[in-house]
């Protein structure tokens, strides 16, 4: 049973997140290269503003805010599920190679297969998932040991070299491409918001409609998984039929986001960290504190970097890997 004491802490760390986002949301609004006056956001989201005002708030920057928050909440609830079922802290989409498996994927696609501008958009995500889920599969199966189940370190070390033998694949796939479509994918691997309109959020958002709610379903069983093999084996649970299938999960969260987004590390390590450090450590309290800073975390990246160098500014990547490396190498010393 969840003490009331938590409950309730939770609902206020939610409530302070809402508001974090919508403020960050506002400044987003109003920043950029074209700025929006404040005082003239609220008559142009009713509909009563000029042509210019409409066009960069429903053209330009709306969606882009919308599709950085959805895709932070997509990474950090990878994440959470990763170090759920590996039981290790250090466990992220970008880190262990699956995202570098989404990109390899992206890439390949987008050179050798051209298709209708319109399709494109919907087909990235399942290219992407493609992609990952034959990564994850591959670094699931070298760290993972009959008797002893996955080994959190193998994991990583694995995870790692994946990530690097998928960049160096990266760098022959481009290195022979037209420069147009080497901008394309040099500006996804740098982690910059790409996907900058309305049919990018419909692509994303089904994805997420569908398997939040699945990881809520779920929770309970990650809580279980997170102990032991043993335990889990105690209570019943088919330990590796949860655990493929909470991988999967993990996986199209994170190839939804990344093939909007581009490459963005971190944010799933960052995000269900905090999380559990605010509201302690069981999936039903911290999953969806996990999901506001995820979503708030590259939010403000993007918000932060767009804004910074004119007129193209920083990659939201770039952004969080300045935050994320320095945390990342805490975690690792610390464990």
């Amino acid at each position: 049973m969840i003490q009331p004491a938590l409950i309730k802490r939770q609902r206020f760390i939610l409530c302070l997140l809402f508001l974090l986002i919508i403020v960050t949301m506002v400044v987003g609004m109003g920043l950029g290269y074209a700025s929006l006056s404040y005082d003239r956001l609220l008559p142009a989201i009713l509909g009563k503003g000029t042509f210019k005002e409409e066009f960069i708030l429903f053209s330009i920057r709306l969606p882009r805010i919308i599709i950085t928050l959805l895709a932070g909440m997509s990474l950090a609830l990878s994440g959470a599920i990763l170090q759920g079922i590996t039981r290790n802290d250090l466990a992220d989409p970008g880190i262990i190679g699956i995202n570098s498996g989404a990109g390899v994927a992206i890439a390949i696609f987008f050179l050798f297969f051209p298709v209708q501008a319109g399709s494109f958009i919907y087909l990235l995500p399942v290219i992407a998932f493609i992609g990952a889920f034959l990564t994850a599969f591959l670094i699931y199966v070298f760290s993972y040991k009959k008797n002893e189940g996955i080994q959190p370190v193998r994991l990583i070390l694995i995870g790692v070299g994946f990530s690097m033998a998928l960049s160096g694949i990266m760098i022959v796939l481009i290195s022979s491409a037209e420069r147009a479509k080497v901008d394309f994918i040099a500006k996804w691997l740098a982690g910059n918001i790409w996907g900058t309109d309305w049919p990018f959020i419909w692509a994303l958002l089904p994805w997420l409609v569908i398997l939040v709610p699945f990881t809520f379903y779920k929770a309970n069983r990650l809580n279980i998984l997170g102990l032991s093999e043993q335990v889990a084996i105690g209570v019943g649970i088919y330990v590796e039929k949860e655990r493929i299938l909470l991988l999967i999960t993990a996986v199209a969260l994170a190839a939804s986001a990344v093939a909007v987004t581009g490459g963005i590390a971190f944010v799933g390590l960052m995000a269900p960290h905090i999380a559990k450090a605010l509201v302690g450590p069981r999936n039903q309290l911290f999953i969806p504190v996990a999901l506001f800073i995820g979503g708030w975390l590259l939010l403000l990246a993007d918000t932060i970097g767009r804004n910074l160098a004119a007129p193209d500014g920083i990659p939201a990547g770039t952004m969080v890997a300045i935050i994320g490396a320095p945390y990342f190498l805490y975690l690792l010393l610390k464990k």
